[in-house]
């Protein structure tokens, strides 16, 4: 065994080790998890982009308020303090002598990461069930993504952008996501399948974007790894770019049942389930 491939197994494991644990805690600690990962988000995501030392202080000030909001449990308040702050990052964006939109976009994939990664695991049973069903689903994709790919292959899903990826990869990953997502929702809570098995496919979906989307990022500014935050496996972003847009997704859908029965701030795990 090479020392390379060591080191990606022993931190590979002691990270699986620190976030089931904050999982399975939840409450402070799993917001610190949720704090920690919005944080350290923005921080690659503003080295990658090159955002100016003006766009990186104030983003740093924003991120670091949302992330406080998250870990004092306040999502509502977080979500008002991300939604100003954007504004604000769009008008500094637009003013600037080369309008760009890297520095609101960093804000808005940071911010919405931690609230929604908290906004899912809340502090009860329920929320403990939401998270393992997004996580169950997001690496059942992403583990069969891999292997349905490599031994069917076929055409390729986005050739310019990640040139592994192929659409039987994507359609095994999703198949296999709404099994897992669904095995473990209903394992665990009484959660209607008439709910969770659109809810998997359409989480499934997102967390294929979301590593579309990071694999863009980083073509676009040249770089292989958001960092080198991680021993062996890169940075922050690397390991979570599916998780968080499934993340971005689960909180849109916990918004719309929210409204839909007319409680516009309960976002929890449970309206996540459909309970």
């Amino acid at each position: 065994m090479s020392e390379e491939l060591r080191l990606r197994i022993i931190s590979g494991i002691i990270m699986a080790a620190v976030v089931l644990a904050a999982t399975w805690i939840g409450g402070f600690a799993f917001r610190l998890l949720a704090a920690a990962i919005a944080v350290l988000v923005y921080y690659e995501w503003s080295t990658i982009t090159q955002l100016v030392k003006v766009e990186r202080l104030s983003g740093w000030v924003m991120t670091a308020l949302v992330a406080l909001a998250v870990l004092a449990g306040w999502t509502g308040i977080a979500v008002v303090l991300l939604g100003t702050f954007l504004l604000v990052a769009f008008v500094l964006a637009i003013a600037a002598p080369e309008a760009r939109v890297w520095f609101p976009a960093g804000l808005f994939y940071a911010g919405l990461s931690g609230i929604s990664l908290a906004a899912i695991r809340g502090a009860d049973e329920t929320g403990l069930a939401a998270m393992l069903f997004v996580f169950a689903l997001v690496w059942a994709t992403d583990i069969l993504a891999y292997f349905v790919g490599r031994t069917l292959g076929g055409p390729k899903l986005a050739p310019k952008i990640s040139p592994g990826k192929t659409w039987s990869g994507a359609i095994g990953g999703t198949v296999s996501a709404v099994i897992a997502g669904s095995a473990v929702a209903l394992s665990l809570t009484d959660a209607s399948p008439i709910w969770i098995v659109p809810a998997a496919f359409v989480l499934s979906v997102a967390s294929q974007a979301g590593d579309l989307f990071e694999s863009f990022i980083k073509r676009r500014f040249g770089v292989k790894d958001s960092s080198h935050l991680i021993p062996g496996h890169g940075g922050v972003m690397d390991r979570v770019d599916g998780l968080v847009v499934a993340c971005f997704a689960a909180f849109v859908l916990m918004a719309i049942r929210a409204l839909a029965s007319g409680s516009a701030f309960e976002l929890s795990g449970a309206t996540l389930l459909g309970l």
